[in-house]
């Protein structure tokens, strides 16, 4: 599968710039609505979790920083890009049924072609956090490099996980409605619109649960939580992401995309007689 769409970068190329192209067509703000979206999103979580519950943040060390709303966009956007890859991952296939049973090509250049078009309106946004973090008095322009290095992790993660989604959808459609419901609630279990600190407050109460393995223990196996914090530690905090979530990181993006990579192999002669 990888020597094949190594051997099609143009097909490729294509395939990205009509994805870029159509996901915005016929509308009035184009692009920007890659950019309205998380901003949307950014004013409503604030309004309910800043103003109303009143959810404390931590301040960004050694930044100084402390506020709300770019902590929020440190989360939000990661994750943001995490679950559109995964649902236009998970579509690509059934979405292209007719191109899939006449033409022949490396399939797995459809859900390729999605994740690397939600990487353009990904790193639009990212530019525009890292700006406003700059206007704040943050120093995170200097942190470039190591953001781009996690949004690389992030982008081989979600990719690999679309690739075993979009074979899933392909025989069972119940996937997308499935996935649906557990990005809702994994998002919930990601510390986006809250700070980990809360859970380990919550942790320290309940005590142990089994053995010595405490709520802490569990809630940290999440990948999307070491992402995120492998986000705000350079973006809101002006420092080097943690070394054990880098290597956590490492480990999923590189488990993920071999497995990802395995699973639509196996598959992939059979996709056109299964749509």
């Amino acid at each position: 599968m990888v020597r094949e769409l190594r051997q099609a970068p143009e097909l490729l190329a294509n395939l990205t710039r009509r994805e870029v192209k159509g996901k915005y067509k016929r509308t009035v703000l184009g692009q920007l609505w890659s950019l309205v979206n998380p901003l949307a999103q950014m004013l409503i979580f604030t309004a309910v979790f800043s103003f109303v519950l009143r959810v404390p943040i931590p301040t960004g060390d050694p930044s100084g920083l402390h506020n709300f709303a770019v902590y929020l966009l440190c989360g939000l956007l990661p994750w943001g890009f995490f679950v559109n890859v995964l649902n236009g991952g998970m579509g690509s296939l059934v979405g292209n049924e007719n191109l899939i049973k006449k033409v022949a090509f490396p399939r797995a250049a459809l859900p390729l072609s999605n994740a690397l078009s939600l990487v353009f309106s990904w790193s639009i946004e990212m530019v525009v956090l890292l700006i406003a973090l700059t206007l704040l008095g943050a120093a995170s322009l200097l942190w470039t490099p190591a953001v781009v290095v996690v949004m690389a992790l992030l982008f081989l993660f979600a990719f690999g996980v679309s690739l075993m989604l979009s074979v899933a959808n392909v025989y069972f459609r119940d996937t997308q409605h499935f996935v649906g419901i557990l990005t809702q609630a994994w998002f919930y279990a990601t510390p986006i619109v809250y700070p980990t600190s809360l859970v380990l407050e919550q942790s320290e109460k309940l005590g142990p649960l089994l053995g010595s393995v405490t709520l802490y223990d569990v809630y940290r196996l999440n990948p999307m939580e070491r992402f995120v914090e492998l986000f705000r530690a350079p973006l809101y905090d002006n420092t080097w992401p943690p070394l054990d979530s880098t290597l956590y990181c490492v480990a999923w993006a590189v488990g993920s995309v071999l497995l990802g990579v395995w699973v639509f192999s196996r598959h992939e002669k059979k996709l056109a007689e299964a749509l």
